[in-house]
């Protein structure tokens, strides 16, 4: 599925494979990313997140295809074009023998304009844990080093891979607000997570790639199609049989169904599907195309 973009996206991949031996991990991408835009690549364990990502950061490089990330090749690309990226890998930081404020004003000056180093331990919460060994960290401090990392640079591109990966529910909307004022500052933001609420609370636009293909791009708001937001209303008749329809006018199907019940029909919802229904939706049928396909095959 192509998603269009204009001839200076900030990220661009026409065709992209990736295969190992006879099995493709990355089957095909196309998709631009504009300058500013936060876009969050959704998907299972193995449908080629992490390849398609490591691809565009210049760590794995492709078997096909053409990418540019910042008007550069990241095959053939240079420290100069790295230093303008800031990436968040999906592990945590090693511990370490450095404080949080000595391993970020060592890695600050790796950048021609980092951050002031201060500034961005507030950002990440770590103010109390400044003068702390990174090794004496829990997980989920280290994890916001890790972020601080990504950050300091002041990149034009980031890359966020799982990055509320222990988080309490507190750090990640405090997380949030900090991504936030990135992409208010311009920074152009690539995120993969399974958490679909911060797909929805931070992407502009969402791709979600299975067995390797992006099978939807679009809007957060609009992925799946008109279609699959319809809502469902839900009701149990009068044999006590549960009963469910689809349809654009919830209020009038529940009047209809309680004048010819005589009153509010018992068990009744109307459902409308949340981005994590219309994310299993794809997810299904992406699987049945492919059992389908294995049978012509077969």
């Amino acid at each position: 599925m192509t998603a269009s973009g204009s001839t200076d996206a900030a990220v661009r991949i026409r065709g992209l494979r990736k295969t190992y031996g006879g099995l493709a991990a990355v089957d095909g991408i196309d998709l631009d990313i504009a300058h500013g835009e936060t876009f969050a690549l959704l998907g299972p364990n193995g449908a080629g997140k992490s390849t398609t990502i490591e691809i565009l950061e210049g760590y794995r490089l492709r078997t096909s295809g053409e990418v540019s990330v910042l008007g550069v090749d990241p095959a053939h690309a240079g420290l100069d074009w790295k230093s303008r990226l800031g990436i968040v890998l999906q592990s945590a930081t090693e511990s370490g023998v450095y404080t949080v404020r000595e391993q970020l004003a060592h890695f600050a000056r790796f950048y021609p304009s980092p951050r002031n180093v201060d500034e961005v331990i507030a950002a990440v919460g770590l103010e109390a844990k400044a003068g702390t060994r990174v090794g004496k960290l829990s997980g989920g401090q280290r994890r916001r080093v890790d972020v601080a990392l990504g950050i300091i640079g002041r990149p034009e591109l980031l890359f966020l891979d799982e990055p509320t990966t222990g988080f309490d529910p507190e750090a990640r909307r405090e997380f949030w607000k900090l991504i936030r004022g990135l992409k208010a500052e311009g920074t152009t933001i690539v995120l993969t997570t399974h958490y679909l609420d911060e797909a929805a609370q931070l992407g502009d636009r969402a791709g979600v790639i299975l067995g390797g293909r992006l099978v939807d791009v679009g809007k957060v708001g609009e992925l799946g199609g008109a279609d699959a937001r319809v809502p469902i209303v839900r009701w149990r008749d009068r044999s006590g049989v549960t009963r469910e329809e689809r349809t654009e006018a919830p209020a009038e199907l529940v009047a209809s169904v309680a004048r010819e019940l005589g009153g509010e029909p018992e068990g009744l919802e109307v459902i409308r599907p949340s981005l994590e229904d219309i994310y299993l939706q794809l997810v299904r049928a992406a699987g049945a195309e492919a059992h389908d396909a294995e049978e012509v095959l077969a």
